[in-house]
């Protein structure tokens, strides 16, 4: 499964949550994986792409996270993955 993942930095700081990342790496539980991210050109946010069989292994990771960042996690699909649930509707 991929998730989409809106990390908001708590108090508008990235530097803890850069500080703890240098430091402790991104701090991942075993299944969980990693697909790219972005950050928004202010520091408000970013996005990341996350990989896992099930939203409780991704819920572990979060809890490394959760005192320096408020987590949204939305379940997403690849685009091919979409076109083809959409394509009986077409």
């Amino acid at each position: 499964m991929h998730f989409i993942v809106i990390e908001r930095f708590r108090g508008g700081d990235p530097v803890p949550v850069y500080r703890r990342f240098k430091e402790r790496g991104r701090m991942m539980p075993e299944g969980v994986g990693y697909a790219g991210s972005w950050v928004a050109g202010d520091f408000r946010f970013c996005v990341q792409i996350m990989e896992c069989e099930s939203r409780e292994l991704l819920d572990r990771w979060v809890a490394n996270w959760s005192d320096l960042v408020d987590f949204e996690i939305v379940p997403a699909m690849t685009s091919a993955e979409a076109a083809a649930a959409i394509a009986p509707r077409l």
